[in-house]
């Protein structure tokens, strides 16, 4: 893919997310009716790497990047993690999270305002980080140097899971409603290769409506 004008590219994308409204369906553009089944697919994804015998990883902290108000936060991490941080663009949208996250506020740990590509998580810290439906928001380079960077972050044994749209061609969409790409499969694949990262599993997730983007769980270290 070309790569945009990267500064214009990220300040359409900042104008747009300032005049979404800090709810579920503004977080979930108009879609909040299919929450409960992506939160039910991501569970049963996830908690086969945190629980049981064959997990991979610990629960003790994990990273919601592209955080919002906290709904994969709150109804994903909170009841599978100890603690959580949660990383966002939008600094009213975090404000809205402590309000939204209610009595569950107090198990997370750091909200922190800024955009992916600005974003460096502490070495070592998080056993899962979880990107979902925030990474068409980055450039193709910018997303590889962030994928590196989440590597440094992770406490041993750690893992990437990342959930994304993905479009049925070999063509990358563009929305210049909300400056964002649409990623193939294939490209999103070569793109975690660049950063070294290797996909443990994936999966599609079911129940979606018909005319919906397809969307894929990666698990990945």
């Amino acid at each position: 893919m070309a790569e945009p004008d990267t500064e214009k590219f990220y300040q359409d994308a900042d104008k747009y997310w300032k005049e979404v409204p800090a709810t579920v369906d503004g977080m979930l553009g108009g879609f909040s009716h299919i929450s409960n089944t992506d939160i039910n697919g991501s569970t049963k994804f996830l908690r086969q790497f945190i629980r049981g015998e064959n997990a991979k990883t610990k629960s003790h902290r994990a990273l919601d990047c592209g955080a919002g108000i906290g709904r994969i936060t709150k109804r994903l991490l909170i009841p599978l993690f100890d603690t959580v941080d949660m990383v966002e663009l939008n600094p009213d949208f975090l404000n809205k999270a402590r309000e939204f996250l209610g009595e569950h506020a107090d198990k997370v740990e750091q909200y922190i305002a800024k955009g992916l590509q600005d974003f460096t998580p502490e070495a070592g810290r998080y056993d899962v980080i979880w990107c979902q439906w925030v990474l068409g928001h980055l450039t193709d380079s910018h997303l590889v140097e962030f994928f590196k960077r989440c590597k440094v972050g992770l406490a041993p044994d750690g893992m990437i899971f990342v959930k994304e749209n993905v479009t049925s061609s070999d063509e990358v969409d563009k929305d210049d409603t909300d400056s964002s790409v649409t990623r193939p499969r294939d490209i999103l694949v070569k793109l975690m290769m660049e950063a070294g990262l290797k996909i443990i599993k994936e999966e599609k997730q079911k129940g979606f409506p018909k005319g919906l983007y397809d969307v894929i769980m990666f698990a990945l270290t």
